[in-house]
């Protein structure tokens, strides 16, 4: 799995993305987290159909299930689920000069198959990621407990093939 860094002057970004891949991998997760379905303009919500068309069936494993409220712009794998949720906003850490310069110990950004994420460590311990660089923001909720590499890698080709390149309003 590729994984590439995209902020300039990180001598600590890998360390920091290998830290908190493994905290996340250590304990159990809860499942009463409720689902917010984004309310993204019509570019993006067309975008975010198309993704949700091409998003595969298992997830690191896990069949998908999506979550209520039903929606194109949000989708679930597993339980506790890992959720996908397309046509966020930009995360305020994405534009955050310390995250940029590698000194946010919460946040790093970091590239998987080609697809631009920033991560960032929630207080409950899951792992959210946040696509970089294209046409809608995509977030990943990864819980407590469970490993997010292959999550990254299986939703890579979705994303390249429906989200083109770019800067998100």
């Amino acid at each position: 799995m590729p994984v590439h860094f995209f902020f300039r002057h990180r001598p600590l970004a890998l360390p920091v993305l290998a830290l908190l891949i493994a905290v996340t991998g250590c304990s159990s997760a809860d499942d009463s987290a409720a689902v917010t379905v984004p309310e993204p303009d019509g570019k993006a919500t067309k975008l975010c159909r198309n993704l949700d068309e091409a998003l595969p069936a298992k997830v690191d494993g896990l069949s998908r299930d999506d979550p209520e409220p039903r929606s194109a712009l949000t989708a679930g794998w597993g339980g506790p689920a890992i959720i996908l949720r397309c046509g966020v906003v930009r995360p305020p850490k994405m534009i955050d000069p310390k995250v940029a310069a590698g000194n946010d110990p919460k946040a790093v950004g970091g590239e998987v198959n080609g697809v631009k994420w920033l991560m960032e460590q929630e207080d409950d311990g899951s792992s959210r990621f946040t696509t970089a660089s294209r046409l809608a923001y995509v977030e990943l909720t990864v819980p407590k407990g469970r490993d997010t590499s292959g999550a990254l890698v299986d939703l890579a080709a979705a994303i390249k093939k429906t989200v083109p390149v770019g800067i998100a309003n």
